[in-house]
């Protein structure tokens, strides 16, 4: 005999919008214990009630690529994701992380979390706790850390490698076979402690913080098909890949991701993007993904991004036009406020303006002088800005050079305005493009990069720009309201086996947006000096989020953390619970 219960909280007269897709309806949602109960007319009562008239309910939003790894230690807020609606992130993501990690390789890891994922040294030193040295200690110490929402975590191959093999791990040898069974060993254990799965990078790009190839890059094949005999032997496990995507080795890259997924039988995903030196390049890629997986044995998804990659550029933050000029040096390390007296002074002016930008030790900083792509950021419609709106056009209109335009709107509003500069998925000056890539089958949203690039983006609000740009303010081709919330999570949740989540359905988890639709809002970038030892990062707020709640506690209203912190570990692959039934 079952036991009627109230309630622990109702949400009532809400537009639903379930995840599935399906067109929306109005109902009450009752919970308790953390799970949907009952969808429909709930005549019960409830300790706690919201009423929801007027507003949208979705399910959490579901973030698969992030790299809290650092600020789920040190923080227990995950924002701003947490401050769009996201209810759940995966870290590890690029193979880059802090475990497993003997004390002798601190430094280790920590120049290539710098480096990879422009995280200040300064920063991890003061807010990493280090009370682990294995994975599944490490997935302990998240477990006793209070936060606001859930999050999940890959093993990461760059410290697994240097965990195995030390300085041998960092200069990029090739694993011996005692190597490679100590690995798997670890791999193993891993996956029981509740590892999603396994994540590595093999781009170029991806650097330590003193310019050398991170541990992962090019590992040899044989290394990672061991990896996925203990996927295969488990049943269990995600792989998450950065691959090279250079031309001359992308069909090498994805024979072999289509080999990883055929040997160990379990989902592969991967990062995709629009590159401006290959504007169509993904749509071979993608029609590749698609013929594979209809063999019984594959299962690939691209990761895609729904606005452009950027970064953001200006005089407070971690790039910008002239920081790689000579003389900028003089100025670096001073505050913003005597850096700009400086630089706003007519002779030192002229002398940076006359420098050539030597190379940058980060090949991603090139993208700072690519001034046709660079474009001002004063709102946020300007993540589609039109071609005549980049420098280059201004500058050509103001008979000025480029250099001039950037240097003298980067002064304005005493040294905040800030600039936007596309390094992919805007090739073609449209998003066009990106909207294919959200709605092919074999696709799911991600690589918005919580946690890291603290001085160069903040790409966690992706999912408010889904909301307000792709579904009501764009000026071009549209998607409805139902398929964006699918895309933000369901799909994506399902994709990396949490299936506990992303529907509004009797026995998912309470993880939920209330939202104002018609006056959801966001806000451009800030900086703020939050992080450990004072250190600086971007945030972007929103309005509209009338409240967020996980695991059945409302954590946010209105824009306002409650204090509430209810958030969850989440070890391995998750399956809807049975809920109580009146």
């Amino acid at each position: 005999m079952q036991i009627n219960r109230d309630y622990d909280l109702i949400i009532r007269g809400g537009t639903i919008v379930d995840g599935s897709g399906n067109a929306s309806y109005i109902a009450d949602i009752g919970i308790r214990d953390g799970i949907i109960c009952e969808v429909g007319n709930i005549e019960q009562s409830s300790k706690v009630e919201v009423d929801a008239a007027g507003c949208v309910v979705t399910p959490g939003f579901v973030d698969v690529h992030t790299h809290y790894d650092g600020q789920a230690i040190w923080s227990d807020r995950l924002n701003p994701s947490s401050q769009h609606g996201v209810t759940t992130v995966v870290a590890g993501n690029c193979g880059v992380g802090f475990a497993p990690c003997r004390q002798e390789d601190h430094d280790a890891l920590m120049n290539v979390m710098e480096g990879v994922e422009d995280i200040p040294n300064a920063v991890m030193s003061a807010g990493l706790t280090w009370n682990w040295e294995t994975f599944p200690q490490y997935l302990d110490a998240l477990d006793e850390q209070p936060r606001d929402i859930d999050v999940a975590v890959y093993l990461p191959h760059s410290p697994l490698r240097v965990y195995v093999m030390g300085d041998r791990g960092v200069r990029r040898e090739v694993a011996t076979k005692d190597d490679l069974d100590h690995i798997k060993k670890i791999v193993g254990e891993a996956l029981d402690a509740g590892a999603l799965g396994f994540a590595t990078s093999r781009l170029s790009v991806h650097r330590t913080g003193t310019g050398e190839n991170i541990p992962s890059y090019n590992t040899d094949h044989e290394e990672l098909l061991a990896i996925a005999s203990v996927f295969k032997e488990k049943g269990k496990g995600i792989f998450q890949a950065v691959p090279a995507v250079d031309e001359d080795v992308i069909d090498v890259e994805l024979s072999f991701l289509e080999n990883l997924s055929s040997h160990s039988g379990r989902p592969v995903t991967f990062s995709l993007l629009q590159r401006n030196s290959n504007p169509d390049g993904w749509r071979k890629i993608m029609a590749r993904i698609d013929k594979a997986n209809r063999q019984e044995d594959i299962n690939i998804s691209a990761q895609v991004f729904p606005r452009p990659v950027g970064i953001i550029l200006g005089f407070g933050t971690t790039v910008n036009p002239f920081s790689m000029c000579p003389s900028y040096a003089q100025v670096a390390d001073l505050s913003l406020t005597d850096r700009i007296r400086k630089l706003k002074d007519p002779s030192f002016r002229e002398k940076l303006l006359e420098e050539e930008a030597e190379d940058p030790m980060m090949p991603l900083f090139k993208i700072a002088r690519d001034f046709p792509r660079i474009f001002l950021l004063n709102s946020a419609k300007d993540y589609e800005p039109l071609a005549h709106l980049s420098i280059a056009e201004r500058a050509k209109r103001q008979n000025k050079s480029c250099e001039e335009v950037a240097y003298d709107l980067l002064l304005e509003n005493d040294g905040t305005t800030l600039l936007y500069a596309a390094l992919a998925n805007y090739a073609q000056g449209s998003l066009d493009p990106v909207l294919e890539m959200m709605r092919d089958p074999n696709a799911i949203i991600g690589l918005g990069d919580g946690g890291a690039h603290y001085g160069m983006i903040c790409d966690a609000s992706f999912p408010t720009f889904v909301i307000t740009h792709w579904t009501r303010d764009r000026d071009g081709e549209k998607i409805s309201l139902e398929e964006a919330i699918h895309l933000l999570t369901c799909k994506p949740a399902w994709r990396i086996g949490l299936k506990d989540r992303g529907l509004l359905k009797v026995g998912y988890k309470a993880d939920l947006n209330i939202i104002d639709y018609n006056n959801l809002e966001l806000a451009i970038p800030h900086v703020v000096h939050d992080l450990p030892g004072g250190g600086r990062r971007f945030m972007q707020d929103a309005k509209g989020y009338k409240a967020t709640i996980v695991n059945g506690v409302i954590i946010q209203r209105d824009g306002v953390a409650t204090g509430a912190l209810p958030g969850h570990l989440v070890r391995g692959e998750q399956q809807p619970r049975p809920a109580y039934n009146n």
